[in-house]
């Protein structure tokens, strides 16, 4: 799944002032942790303990032990990885994870150039992992075979890498989802995420978030790629949750992405239905860092004065 990225549409400039000013702000509370790289924070402990309540209230309204759990790793194996055909789709998204091995003389050759402030990374060979860009890819190959009648109905959560530098916060190269998945039928796709359009509000009104749900696409790479944004918007396979973290200023930020996959991870990883057709997948993705900061948008940054209800509510 994808959680798309807030949308500009009147003045830019000034859209760009607020989103550097919210930044400056969560930054100065010690909230978020900068570093020297666009997109790339650490969280305060603070932070933590609002994406813990947020996770709570995602837990109070989902499927508890009806779904199997899963926590995965942030990388997994590149051989799943080319499996999902992200790289065709999202290449400029994809991190890989790069390693040395080499030899004593090349290792000399690689603290040489380094040394001298040349680059070094060409010494480097591409590892058997890569970065995970969704938080339910890693899950798939573990269905590869026949489905029971009621299909595999799965609870994900894990951090996600998407190479998307930026000042806005809300666009961050590293992040975590809560991810509930269905694998099974067409119908059975379908029902899980319009069942999770409702939830996914249920939750967002629980955290006093007022929410839109709005018919979008993946960022798909390139000329073919268009085509395929167009086909998914016509298909009505991808729904966002948007919250106006800019108020007018942009169309606002997706912070649950509910999406039907239709046969593609059941072809590409050989998972069929119990009557013996390729299996449809389904999955909703809550965007904890994107929920924590429109609730520090909408809230304001100092927790302590939050109303006191949604501060039991979180236990802060």
């Amino acid at each position: 799944m994808s959680v798309g990225s807030a949308v500009g549409r009147e003045d830019t400039s000034e859209l760009e002032r607020v989103r550097r000013d919210f930044r400056a702000e969560l930054l100065e509370s010690g909230l978020l942790i900068g570093t020297s790289v666009a997109g790339l924070y650490g969280r305060s402990g603070l932070f933590e303990d609002i994406v813990d309540g947020i996770d709570r209230a995602v837990s109070d309204v989902g499927p508890g032990k009806a779904a199997a759990r899963f926590r995965f790793p942030p990388v997994f194996p590149r051989t799943t990885f080319e499996r999902t055909d992200y790289i065709a789709s999202f290449p400029d998204l994809t991190g890989a994870v790069h390693t040395f091995t080499g030899t004593n003389a090349e290792h000399a050759q690689l603290l040489a150039a380094r040394a001298v402030g040349d680059s070094w990374d060409r010494w480097l060979e591409p590892a058997d992992t890569m970065l995970v860009s969704a938080a339910c890819h890693p899950a798939y190959p573990m269905f590869t075979g026949v489905l029971p009648g009621d299909g595999a109905l799965l609870d994900v959560y894990g951090y996600c890498f998407r190479h998307e530098p930026a000042f806005d916060p809300a666009r961050m190269q590293v992040f975590r989802m809560r991810e509930f998945v269905q694998i099974g039928t067409a119908d059975q796709a379908v029902r899980h995420r319009d069942l999770w359009i409702e939830h996914g509000l249920e939750v967002l009104s629980d955290l006093r978030l007022e929410a839109t749900p709005v018919v979008a696409n993946d960022p798909f790479f390139g000329r073919v790629g268009r085509m395929l944004a167009a086909n998914q918007r016509e298909e009505n396979l991808k729904t966002e949750l948007t919250v106006r973290l800019y108020g007018d200023l942009d169309e606002g930020t997706a912070v649950v992405s509910c999406n039907c996959h239709q046969d593609h991870f059941g072809g590409t990883f050989g998972i069929a239905t119990a009557d013996g057709n390729v299996a449809h997948s389904a999955c909703v993705g809550f965007g904890m860092e994107r929920i924590a900061l429109a609730m520090l948008r909408t809230h304001g940054t100092d927790p302590s004065r939050w109303p006191s209800p949604l501060k039991s509510r979180m236990s802060l």
